[in-house]
């Protein structure tokens, strides 16, 4: 079933935060993000079993617990196991994201891509949501960014287990979709090429913002949209780069990253328009994008991401920044012309 018919909303909610990324979040505060963005008519919840070792979908359950379940989606991930056994948080080997859950539960995280993970894993998340069902199932991380030169053989593992499960549960109605939640676009392109697996769409973290969209907008959009698919635009402020904050891709930004978001920002001020403004709706402009899902750990963001969603940017914002080669010439724009 397409993305656009399943998500109830252009602005989800990116549980990533949840899971104690890069900090440790009191319970309140967290359990009060989620409330803000119930109060503020987000509909769409996006988790994993990888952020903090289920601690973010545990939250997530608790906050949602009193709201009626026909009344919002969920997406969540396989590919990774929480066992109840723990293991040593900084010895974990997680590839270029080591340090960004190590205030999380100290579960023992098992990756696994086969067929019986795959159902293993969507019993778990049940369980720590608090629900019955799941309405959108990501293979999460099948890329270099995790498991390096690797990458290609956990890729297999997933064509031959994770794909096939996910397929028979979306046409048996356990699920309504499933795709790839990934960070790099290579295996959204593998797996376009492949005959067997059909997949609905696909979570791409970072690779489609006003920071970054080049190899997106040459490799994946395109197809994704002509084959009818969807995807849910992650991260699409740049790790909090585009907002000002110092990291870019979970990594210190580098001095041409700010150097760009300086002439963005600048543009912008003359303009009287947000950055988030500017990030979200550059997004969703493309018509492959079925929803963006910013990460937030603190309530007042929340409603912050709802007012840049709407904010008015005049159209020839777009087009100075278009003529200074600051996006891609061939980027939609949400302009008319």
């Amino acid at each position: 079933m397409s993305f656009k018919h399943i998500l109830p909303s252009k602005l989800g909610f990116g549980a990533a935060p949840l899971g104690n990324m890069f900090r440790d979040i009191p319970e309140r505060e967290a359990l009060a993000t989620v409330e803000a963005a119930w109060n503020d008519g987000v509909r769409y919840y996006d988790n994993a079993p990888f952020y903090g070792a289920g601690l973010a979908e545990i939250r997530m359950g608790q906050a949602l617990a009193g709201k009626q379940r026909e009344d919002y989606v969920i997406s969540t991930k396989v590919g990774r196991v929480i066992l109840d056994e723990v293991e040593d948080i900084g010895a974990r080997d997680l590839g270029e994201k080591g340090d960004v859950f190590k205030y999380g539960r100290p579960n023992k995280i098992v990756n696994d891509y086969s067929e019986d993970a795959t159902y293993r894993s969507i019993e778990d998340s049940l369980k720590r949501l608090k629900t019955d069902h799941i309405d959108v199932a990501f293979v999460h991380d099948v890329a270099q960014d995790f498991y390096g030169d690797e990458w290609l053989g956990v890729f297999e593992s997933a064509r031959k287990g994770a794909f096939k499960a996910l397929d028979r549960m979306r046409d048996e109605g356990v699920i309504k979709a499933w795709g790839l939640g990934v960070n790099r676009v290579e295996p959204i392109e593998l797996l376009l090429a492949l005959e067997g697996p059909r997949p609905d769409g696909f979570l791409l973290a970072g690779r489609y913002t006003l920071l970054d969209h080049d190899r997106a907008l040459q490799r994946v959009m395109p197809l994704v949209a002509e084959k009818g698919l969807g995807i849910v635009v992650g991260g699409p402020y740049s790790s909090g780069a585009l907002v000002g904050g110092p990291n870019f891709e979970y990594a210190p930004a580098t001095p041409a990253i700010l150097d760009k978001v300086a002439r963005i920002k600048a543009i912008a001020d003359r303009y009287g328009i947000s950055m988030k403004a500017a990030g979200l709706q550059f997004s969703l402009a493309h018509p492959a994008v079925a929803a963006v899902i910013p990460g937030a750990s603190q309530p007042n963001r929340i409603a912050e991401d709802g007012i840049a969603l709407r904010e008015t940017i005049p159209a020839d914002f777009w087009r100075e920044l278009r003529a200074a080669n600051l996006v891609n010439p061939d980027a939609p724009l949400p302009i008319a012309d």
